[in-house]
């Protein structure tokens, strides 16, 4: 998922990563949607998920680059390995304004943007306990 920070010209794509059978959120990077970006989901997670769990992706060349090929997963739309991140996307931008695509609300500062989608994510993460 991306946004912007600032104006149109500074895209910034948000990485997720999902444990699929609690559906919490266990890895967030912030940034550009490369290597770099890649490798900072993959350092977000916790030790526990890089050693042991799989992660569904869709075929970004990205991912192939930076994960373990152990860990890894490609999957296409119609597997529905991604359908439950796809739709935590589509909660985020319903929920967080500044995430809406033509909208006037908008993170001025990378700090700002990075702790509102940390805020929604943490109150997320704490709502799944009372399901």
């Amino acid at each position: 998922m991306w946004s912007f920070v600032g104006n149109k010209g500074n895209k910034q794509w948000i990485w997720l990563a999902m444990d699929v059978g609690t559906r919490e959120i266990v890895g967030l990077y912030v940034g550009s949607r490369d290597r770099e970006g890649a490798s900072g989901l993959w350092n977000s997670l916790p030790g526990v998920y890089r050693q042991c769990a799989v992660c569904y992706t869709d075929f970004w060349s990205s991912y192939r680059e930076i994960f373990p090929s152990k860990r890894h997963r490609p999957s296409g739309k119609e597997s529905g390995k991604t359908s439950y991140i796809e739709r935590f996307n589509c909660t985020m931008r319903q929920r967080i304004s500044r995430l809406v695509r033509k909208t006037l609300s908008f993170s001025k500062k990378i700090e700002n943007h990075i702790g509102a989608i940390w805020m929604f994510i943490h109150h997320y993460n704490d709502s799944l306990v009372y399901r």
